[in-house]
């Protein structure tokens, strides 16, 4: 690869780098072409980039951005996303199913360096959506409690108020 080369890929996977919020280093081997293909079809379809790059590239790319990384050893992919919990459920679920390959290095968090218990721990989280559900579902139980009080002490006033009608219309008649 021509140096040329080198700096343009450098500055693009600095530039996806700086619009990231997480991005993960892992080591691939044991992973044969299928299965590559099969990963990278899974992130691509939940919005996350997969590269494959080398370890010295990926490196200065990660201290262009601002960022300080750390030494990378072996084969190296970097899994970069907006999403931080969606990459590591991808990466953790297909790990799962291809006898822990690929193994997670580290990453990068908000700036911040991670470590492979923290990416276990992210992709344990639940969706962006759930925990929006499990906020709105949270939020309308003590409102729907409230309602059903309320309308309670309604119904006893109605009630109250049309037992009074009757009594009242009863002493009247007599």
């Amino acid at each position: 690869m021509k140096r040329t080369e080198k700096e343009q890929l450098v500055t693009e996977l600095t530039a996806k780098i700086n619009g990231a919020t997480a991005f993960y280093y892992t080591d691939f081997t044991g992973l044969n072409v299928k299965k590559m293909t099969e990963l990278r079809r899974r992130f691509r379809k939940a919005g996350v980039e997969y590269v494959v790059i080398k370890n010295s590239l990926a490196l200065r790319a990660v201290n262009e951005s601002g960022l300080a990384g750390s030494r990378l050893r072996g084969p190296t992919g970097v899994v970069i996303g907006k999403d931080p919990v969606t990459a590591a459920k991808v990466l953790s679920d297909f790990a799962k199913e291809n006898d822990q390959r690929p193994v997670v290095k580290g990453g990068m968090l908000d700036g911040k360096a991670i470590d492979t218990a923290q990416v276990k721990q992210l992709a344990s989280l639940p969706s962006r959506e759930q925990m929006l559900a499990d906020l709105g579902a949270g939020l309308q139980s003590p409102l729907s409690a409230f309602l059903g009080a309320l309308s309670g002490v309604l119904s006893t006033f109605a009630g109250a108020m049309e037992a009074l009608r009757v009594q009242k219309e009863g002493a009247e008649s007599a």
